[in-house]
């Protein structure tokens, strides 16, 4: 590790000197270095003369694994190995005289050591402790060397004294001080080394034992001792220090968290300049050490004073790493326990490790990849936040280097977190900040599922109660009204209610950095919030509280700016808003509301920002609360990382089933009709009414073999007329019990009892077996002696008996779970706390829980028993819904107060992730894939292909395409990866600590088919949280090409050699798959130009996606993301397959653009040979029953459960404003999988031009509610037309323009 680096040379240089018999040559390698192959061949050369070798926190699999198989060889001949605390594998290397971890019956060769009497005393503890994390194993490793003579008399006297030399060595080298070293190295020499041992060249009795400080303590580096009492270390701080540095006795007092390697090894430079920041800006500090990884012992110890009380208002870990443990294994739980009893913002900063200073600074990725997994991922499971780099390392030395401009931020941030406890309620001052995405007037308060002025009003209504000093509009409405002013004015007109004009000479003055942004954007203020002499910051002060609009993106109808690889910087008008938030408002803290804004996605380094990097510069110093939706813990990570936010989760509006309407419920009563009078005379009629009714209904599309309406089913048998309704039914259940999310949630309102309902019947359809027990439709099943796979299967296949009987089950579910829920409803049928009874009831012998009852209604007898477990979790879940934190999480921010972490994702999935109003985080990425995601990915893939050779007559594709984002690999925990490796025939293999970084090769023989060529195109998102998971899949994709197996079984060597010879490239070059965009990037800006019109042809579109995804990540160089453009055209050329994954019922293909965004299906259409476009398929996993369908049946399916649903739009058109304008989000990104892969069928158009268009009562309630939405909405339909995706009559086009022009009078104000 770096800072052995930095230890080792000085020793050496002074046994040179001093020694006149010894002298030592050392050799330090550090472990990123070993990458390199020339490095490690040195390295191996090294090892062949050396006596010695040590190795210290070697924590990073494969390199650990080339440490082993390098020193292994080697180890018999040198005289001494020693290990210190690093992998299993690596300390079991471990050699000193007799002494090892086999000669304590821990080792490879254990059994072959001599049986000792009571042996077991060490056997294990070690055990023990190579089970526990580096810091337990640390602290118990020096437990065991004070208690040495007890454990000592029960082994050998050879082993016991080179035991005592191991433990002795762990000591010197902890202490980690020149003279520990140095003293070290001579006990070595003098006892083990061949030629030095027994020759009496080293004088013993000048060999000193380690010294060392106090394991734990209070330590400033001003003060002449470590104190083991807050009290005493206070008191000589207001003596001594506060004189000194003019700080008041009720100062804002930070609490540091520090390494004691550091301090021993006199490398604390970097600790001592943070010190010295905090305290010229008046703050008092309070830097605790150990010399374990278990930092919340002096948190504990030293942060509170002898009465219990906390003496800090804010932390900063200054070590990087997790609170309880080290880069092996933590211990999340205690920490956060630790943590909420501090209560306090909690901040961990990160010291450089793998890379130096100028590594950093002139890598576009930032941080090293192994680095954010060990000391971002792990630290924000805790409830972290602001990963800011505050060290270097100097390449020469090795030691630690303080960087001035990150411990100047960091030292304001922690200030700024610190005075929020101090600052009155009526003195805050909070700006809140909106969304408007597309930049236009009937989009401000765009966030994902959320209410935003609702829940802004709710926002303030409790404020006003906690004492700030705040101006509340009566309604929603005049809020609305106050920060529009018109809302019915055009976005960029005057009419948006304009709070200040900042003049140029002010804006240049207040932000150092405007400079840089003419080479984008030209001098200020230019054309984009601007007058064209000021900056305008739109919003309004409501008191204390200003609410502003954040400026857009700037270049989303600038087709060339699109195109570009990488992302243009903020304009003059966006850096402005932030300067004016800060600097002229003044603001203690700013509320982002809702997800997401742009600030996180500004362009600089992807983690570790630096000074440079536009996301640093626009939040600056401003605390940044940001509430984000539960279900997007991705998106929100980048907004903790790179914008510095403490994110408070809200819920989004639970799932209910879509139901049938129109023609599909008259097609519903129809099959209803024939269940009951199938074996009639009418029987046969019936049946030719449904084939009609489903061509009108477009369901022919969707069901293989549907009779034409010339067929007359008098001609089949009964079984065959069954088939037919069958199929026809089960398309209906599948539109039926599609899950949509209904209407927008408001923050802090509880949920009805049918929003309740909605939720817990989707929990109780999934398997549990952690939490032991099965899914309620399973078991209903079972009650009727039926396996529910088997009910799906067959219902999928048109069985109409299993058709009708999943319906039942399916509706005896909801039965069950709404008697449960009504169990704890309020007069008003909200939820706002759970009814115990509703839990507890089953424990009455005799009695039949309602749920039992109202299945047994549904003629389903389950027994209780059955039932009593899955209900009890019920009860747990849904007082998870109702105790929702989204308003006490920010009145506690606010406060100056830690912010719990929860898991984000789907709560249906994962219940954790409830209750809401918790700071989000993802999870530990070296965790995935999990065996249960390679189980479901298996299933999914084996479908896949199956589905796709029956397309292709028995052939196998030779190669899929496949999109990976990240909050689907969070919400599954790595399905869609482990997909990737399973087509390539490679399996994912745990490491000893758990850790997933290893891979096997599946022999074609196991793997029964030929392993499939992939191209993986990562969103930017992904990327910046799963860069070493994007390592597995390049490893794993090279794997394969270098397999020696037959051309005809193994696609990805095949295409590699081709595309070797083609590029005039090596084989593992030509083995690219693995592409995102460039460090910083996010998107192919393909959903941009559709959502603003901004695009020529479909050409552009391609070209963009080309051009910004086409940066590939290479294992062999992990910090790097590289354009890698002719390699991605040629591997695309190849593919026959796209592939998408839907896994939670909240996102689908139209209600997001980044899925058409990222979809490279005409792409690949446009660059294959043949010209064909290829097959487009999507696993839709949010059910039980897994389905792989077209993208086109997706497409359908999609729009008829939501875009053409009355229980959809009449949903969103409740909530007014923005329900309007999530309508014709939903009709825009329809079109996009128009633009990116022909996948809308006309119908689709013209059924939602019925609903939206033609009907003048709906025409009015859009103009009303939006006229903007709706203007958008006519704007599309049109653009459809005129770029060949919907043929339709003339008649529907003049309407169209008509209303167009009517929207434009009413917008202008003409009636």
């Amino acid at each position: 590790d770096s800072q052995s680096q930095s230890s080792m040379p000085p020793p050496c240089r002074n046994i040179n000197k001093d020694q006149p018999n010894v002298c030592v040559e050392c050799v330090g390698y550090l472990l990123e270095e070993l990458r390199d192959e020339a490095n490690y061949e040195a390295f191996k050369k090294d090892l062949e003369d050396a006596n010695m070798f040590i190795g210290s926190l070697i924590f990073v699999q494969d390199l650990a694994e080339k440490v082993v198989a390098a020193v292994k060889p080697a180890r018999s001949h040198m005289d001494a190995v020693l290990c210190f605390p690093s992998m299993p594998d690596v300390m079991k290397l471990n050699k000193l005289g007799q002494f090892s971890l086999a000669s304590l019956g821990v080792g490879d060769k254990a059994d072959e050591q001599p049986k000792q009497k009571k042996g077991s005393v060490v056997k294990d503890f070690f055990k023990a402790a190579s089970k526990a994390s580096p810091a337990t194993f640390e602290e118990n490793l020096l437990k065991l060397l004070r208690t040495l003579p007890t454990v000592l008399k029960f082994l050998p006297a050879g082993i016991a004294q080179d035991g005592r030399s191991f433990l002795l060595s762990l000591q010197y080298w902890l202490g980690g001080s020149d003279d520990n070293i140095e003293n070290f190295l001579l006990m070595i020499a003098n006892k083990y080394v061949e030629g030095i041992k027994d020759k009496n060249l080293i004088d013993e009795s000048a060999i000193d034992p380690p010294a060392l400080i106090a394991e734990k303590g209070i330590w400033h580096p001003l003060a002449s001792q470590v104190y083991e009492d807050a009290d005493e270390y206070l008191a000589w701080y207001n003596r001594e220090m506060s004189p000194l540095n003019g700080v008041k006795a009720d100062a804002p007092t930070v609490g540091i968290i520090l390494q004691k390697s550091h301090i021993n090894t006199k490398d604390e430079a970097h600790y001592v300049a943070l010190f010295q920041e905090l305290e010229s800006r008046g703050c008092k500090v309070v830097p605790v050490y150990t010399g374990s990884l278990d930092f919340s012992i002096p948190v504990e110890q030293y942060f509170y004073n002898r009465q219990g009380k906390c003496i800090v208002d804010s932390v900063i870990n200054l070590t990087g790493f997790a609170m309880v443990g080290g880069p092996a294994t933590q211990d999340h739980d205690r920490a956060v326990d630790v943590l909420k009893k501090l209560n306090r913002p909690y901040i961990v900063s990160v010291p450089l490790v793998f890379q130096s200073f100028e590594e950093w600074e002139k890598s576009q990725l930032g941080l090293h990849p192994v680095q954010t997994a060990l000391q971002v991922s792990l630290p924000e499971l805790d409830g972290a936040i602001e990963p800011i780099i505050f060290a270097g390392r100097d390449g020469a030395t090795g030691r630690s280097v303080p960087m001035a401009d990150r411990i100047d931020i960091l030292a304001d941030r922690a200030m700024n977190w610190a005075k929020l406890r101090s600052i009155g309620n009526a003195e805050k001052k909070l700006a809140i900040t909106v969304f408007s995405f597309p930049p236009d007037k009937g989009n401000v308060g765009t966030a994902a599922y959320l209410n935003v002025f609702g829940s802004i009003h709710a926002v303030m209504k409790e404020l006003k109660q906690k004492g700030y000093t705040i101006d509340v509009p009566d309604t929603v409405e005049d809020l609305i009204d106050g920060v529009l002013r018109d809302k019915e004015a055009e976005f960029a007109s005057p009419e948006l209610n304009v709070e200040y004009r900042m003049s140029t000479d002010e804006y240049q003055k207040l932000t150092p950095y405007s400079k840089d942004l003419e080479d984008n954007w030209g001098p200020p203020p230019g054309n984009l919030n601007s007058d064209g002499e000021n900056l305008l910051v739109y919003g309004k002060s409501f008191g204390n509280v200003f609410i502003g609009v954040q400026p857009s993106f700037g270049y989303e109808g600038d087709p060339m700016r699109l195109l570009f690889q990488k992302s243009a910087s903020p304009h003059h008008g966006f850096a402005a808003y932030y300067t004016f938030i800060e600097k002229v408002f003044g603001a203690n803290a700013v509320l982002h509301f809702g997800t997401h804004g742009s600030l996180e996605f500004m362009p600089g380094k992807q983690v570790g920002m630096s000074g440079k990097c536009y996301p640093d510069r626009l939040i600056h110093s401003l605390p940044n609360l940001y509430y984000y939706a539960a279900n997007n813990p991705s998106e929100a990570t980048i907004a903790k990382r790179r914008g510095y936010a403490s994110t408070i989760s809200y819920l989004t509006p639970p799932a209910e089933n879509a139901g049938l309407y129109k023609g599909l419920k008259e097609l519903g009563e129809l099959v209803g009709s024939y269940q009951n009078l199938r074996e009639t005379g009418r029987g046969a009629s019936i049946v030719n009414s449904i084939v009609a009714s489903a061509r009108t209904c477009n369901l022919d599309k969707d069901i293989e073999d549907l009779p034409t309406e010339e067929m007359d089913a008098k001609d089949m048998n009964i079984d065959d007329r069954d088939k037919v309704v069958g199929k026809v039914y089960n398309q209906l259940m599948e539109i039926e019990s599609r899950l949509l999310p209904c209407g927008l949630h408001t923050v802090g309102v509880p949920p009805t009892v049918e929003e309740a309902v909605a939720t817990l019947v989707n929990i109780a359809s999934l398997d549990r077996p952690e939490e032991g027990f099965k899914a309620l439709p399973r078991l209903i099943a079972e009650s009727k002696g039926r396996d529910i796979e088997e009910i799906y299967r067959n219902s999928d296949n048109g069985v109409l008996e299993d058709v009708v009987l999943r319906q039942q089950i399916v509706e005896a579910t909801r039965s069950a779970v709404r008697a449960a829920a009504m169990q704890s409803a309020n007069s008003e049928g909200r939820i706002e706390s759970v009814n115990p009874l509703a839990v507890q009831l089953q424990g009455f012998v005799g009695i039949k829980s309602p749920w039992r009852k109202a299945l047994a209604d549904d003629g389903f007898d389950v027994p209780e028993a059955n039932l009593t477990p899955l209900f009890k979790y019920l009860g747990f879940c849904l007082e998870q819904v109702v105790a929702d934190n989204e308003l006490g999480g920010l009145m506690g921010a606010l406060d100056g107060e830690y912010i719990a972490p929860g898991p984000g994702g789907d709560p249906i999935r994962n219940p954790k992730v409830l209750p809401t109003g918790k700071n989000m985080h993802a999870l530990d990425p070296q965790s995935i894939p999990t065996k249960a995601a390679v189980d479901c990915a298996k299933v999914v893939v084996d479908r896949l292909l199956d589905r796709q050779k029956q397309d292709m007559g028995g052939k196998w594709p030779e190669s899929v395409a496949l999109t990976l984002w990240g909050t689907d690999n969070i919400k599954t925990y790595g399905e869609s990866l482990a997909q990737v490796m399973w087509l390539v025939g490679v399996e994912p293999v745990s490491d000893s600590i758990g850790r997933v970084n290893k891979l096997r090769l599946i022999p074609l023989e196991e793997l029964g088919r030929p392993r499939i060529d992939v191209v993986v195109t990562c969103s930017g998102v992904f990327r910046d949280l799963f860069i070493n998971q994007m390592n597995l899949l390049d490893r794993a994709v090279k794997m394969a090409a270098e397999a020696d197996e037959p051309l005809d079984q193994n696609f990805v060597r095949a295409h590699s050699i081709e595309q070797a010879e083609e590029l005039g490239t090596d084989l593992r070059t030509a083995a690219t798959r693995v592409f995102s965009n460039s460090a910083g990037s996010y998107s192919a800006n393909v959903g941009l130009a559709i959502e603003n019109g901004g695009w020529k042809d479909e050409s552009q579109l391609q070209e963009q996606f080309i051009q910004r995804k086409s940066f590939a990540f290479n294992a062999d160089r992990p910090g790097e993301m590289s354009a890698a453009g002719d390699v991605f055209k040629s591997s695309l050329s190849k593919v026959d397959v796209t592939f998408q994954n839907l896994d939670s019922s909240e996102i689908s293909l139209s209600d997001v653009s980044h899925y058409f965004d990222s979809d490279p299906t005409k792409v690949v259409q446009g660059l294959r040979k043949d010209g064909k476009k290829p097959t487009s398929f999507v696993a839709d996993t949010t059910t039980a029953n897994a389905q792989v369908r077209t993208l086109s049946e997706t497409v359908r399916l999609d729009a008829r459960t939501k875009l053409l649903n009355p229980k959809f739009y009449e949903g969103m058109l409740n909530q007014g404003y923005e329900g309007a304008r999530e309508i014709t989000k939903r009709l825009r990104n329809t079109m996009g999988w128009s633009a990116t892969a022909g996948a809308v069928d006309n119908f689709v158009y013209e059924d939602a031009n019925a609903v939206f268009i033609e009907d003048p009562a709906m025409q009015k309630r859009l103009m009303d509610t939006n006229p903007n939405a709706f203007r958008d909405m006519i704007q599309t339909f049109l653009e459809a037309n005129g770029r060949g995706y919907w043929d339709t009559t003339d008649e529907n086009i003049d309407r169209l323009r008509k209303l167009y022009q009517d929207c434009e009078d009413k917008l202008e104000g003409i009636e």
